[in-house]
């Protein structure tokens, strides 16, 4: 198993992405592709003894900002890290490519790059939703797509329901009017502002406008609750985002994992372990199978 990592994204990296390579080395035995700066890179793994025959370095002599436009981007600086792991994924060196680097480049690089599975109109990205029973739900899409037909709702509901069952390992449920005639779904109905963190649906499904909205909500409250040294309540501890690491971009042939921009050590860990589960169950070919049988 070969797994990428952009060692440069984040506000950060590569200090941060550097222990959390160092974390998951220490217990695993695949390959980590790290991309990024070489001699700062072989200088932070020296720093804190990282030595493996699983750690391989590649050189990226260049890093796309946050700020700069992404499809320029990723054509003007072919060396940057994020270029160099799609280039890397579409060649089948790496089998999944992360980053916390600027979310437009690694979107764009999915789409065109790795493109979309046969049949699936456009490509979305979820996010985990803590529920107040202690299980986990499922939001899609939270941002990849703003104005969506109902054709497409009715795709992201495939989707995320996949991802429920395969790499969540639960049953999902799905919301749209669409759904109902979808016999892979179980649909339950429209849903309620109220019942977002309740046991009523697995999966939600939503434009994109809408799910970032509930995402950034969710986020602040979880800020407040840390403002009221509510961090390590069972509930609201389980919003920090390091806890989850980061969300795929659902329906590309590939893994690709899209990472938040202050992720620390143990969000680049879980980043990888979200990686390395993708590859284990070989969840793109699922898609593509079932996608093939619609």
């Amino acid at each position: 198993m070969n797994i990428g990592i952009d060692m440069m994204g984040g506000d950060y990296a590569p200090l941060e992405t550097v222990k959390g390579v160092q974390q998951y080395l220490a217990h695993s035995e695949n390959n980590l592709y790290c991309i990024g700066e070489e001699t700062q890179l072989k200088t932070l793994f020296q720093t804190h003894g990282i030595s493996s025959p699983f750690l391989h370095i590649i050189p990226a002599t260049e890093v796309i900002g946050y700020h700069e436009h992404p499809t320029k981007a990723l054509k003007e600086k072919p060396n940057s890290s994020i270029a160099i792991g799609f280039k890397l994924l579409v060649t089948g060196e790496i089998d999944a490519f992360l980053s916390a680097g600027n979310t437009g480049a690694m979107l764009v690089g999915a789409m065109f790059s790795i493109k979309p599975i046969k049949g699936v109109l456009r490509p979305t990205i979820a996010t985990l939703l803590p529920k107040l029973n202690g299980k986990t739900g499922l939001l899609v899409d939270v941002g990849l797509n703003a104005d969506c037909k109902p054709e497409q709702l009715n795709q992201f509901g495939i989707l995320g329901n996949l991802y429920a069952k395969h790499i969540l390992n639960i049953l999902a449920q799905a919301t749209y009017p669409l759904l109902k005639e979808n016999t892979a779904i179980k649909f339950i109905g429209n849903i309620e502002g109220r019942d977002v963190f309740n046991d009523k649906a697995d999966v939600i499904v939503c434009d994109g406008f809408t799910g970032n909205i509930i995402l950034k909500t969710a986020e602040a409250m979880y800020d407040a609750a840390a403002h009221q040294n509510l961090q390590n309540d069972s509930f609201f501890g389980r919003f920090h985002f390091e806890n989850y690491g980061g969300t795929p971009v659902l329906g590309v042939n590939k893994p690709v994992i899209i990472g938040h921009g202050i992720s620390n050590a143990k969000a680049f860990y879980n980043m990888i372990l979200l990686a390395e589960k993708m590859i284990q169950t070989r969840f793109c070919e699922i898609i593509t199978s079932n996608f093939e049988n619609l």
